[in-house]
């Protein structure tokens, strides 16, 4: 009888100390972990993005968008001190031009007060006089550059016609619409620095370099014909007209000058 009642007790002893290192372990554990680039309900659109700035979509990859924006990135992980390039999170804002664009932060909207720092001098200066104040001549309007003064001068990457136009805001490009599986051509000779699809919101992409300044970008392809590095010529067929995360089938191309957007309107020739 005794030999049970102490067998029960030492059965409720080890049963406690059983629960209580589960508790331990569970208290414990990090649920968290880093947080991957995947798709969730995230509104970023009717967020601003400083100029300078790259904010990290989902699914988008560090080597994609060092592409899109002519960096190396590598440069691009030792301007925002990403101790591992594989890890960056959607809504994220990566600085885009080296040390000190990445130490500035946006800015407040400004109160209106104009803050006058005091002289160093004993005397303040004398009131500068009135002059007449003389309307400024205008000046002359400049005439728009012609075709052979331009520093890249393309051809158009696909047939069709122009549905989307270039902003610099909400469409940093053109929209040329056309059929499924029609031809997209390069529009200048280059070099293929990036063929694939993880750029978020441009689908199967294409970017070409064609020197130290200019790349061009094509977007929402069906099918991808050249690989990294190849070298390109001009109307040579690059990929197939698609709708990749696009609502419908069209070429999104853009021309990019030091890695900053401008009209492709500027350097197509008129048809």
């Amino acid at each position: 009888m005794h030999n049970s009642a102490m067998k029960n007790r030492y059965l409720r002893l080890f049963s406690a100390m059983v629960l209580a290192a589960v508790l331990a372990a569970c208290s414990s554990t990090n649920l968290r972990g880093p947080a991957p680039v995947v798709s969730r309900d995230v509104n970023l659109g009717n967020q601003p993005t400083p100029a300078g700035f790259h904010r990290v979509q989902a699914g988008e990859s560090l080597v994609a968008i060092s592409r899109l924006y002519s960096v190396d990135w590598k440069d691009l992980a030792r301007w925002n001190n990403l101790s591992d390039p594989n890890k960056i999170e959607v809504g994220q804002m990566l600085a885009l031009n080296g040390p000190a664009q990445a130490k500035a932060a946006p800015q407040p909207e400004s109160s209106g007060v104009v803050v006058k720092p005091i002289s160093s001098g004993s005397a303040e200066p004398a009131p500068a006089k009135e002059a007449a104040a003389e309307p400024a001549p205008a000046p002359a309007e400049k005439p728009r550059a012609t075709a052979a003064a331009l520093p890249l001068q393309l051809v158009w990457p696909a047939e069709g016609p122009v549905v989307a136009e270039f902003d610099g805001n909400n469409n940093k490009g053109i929209g040329i619409g056309g059929q499924l599986g029609a031809p997209v051509l390069a529009a200048a000779d280059g070099r293929v620095v990036y063929a694939g699809s993880g750029l978020r919101g441009y689908g199967n992409l294409v970017i070409i370099k064609h020197d130290d300044t200019f790349l061009t970008a094509y977007a929402h392809n069906q099918a991808l014909l050249v690989k990294e590095d190849q070298v390109i010529k001009q109307g040579q067929r690059i990929a197939e007209m698609g709708n990749s995360e696009s609502d419908v089938v069209k070429l999104h191309f853009e021309v990019r000058q030091l890695g900053k957007p401008v009209n492709p309107m500027t350097y197509l020739p008129s048809r």
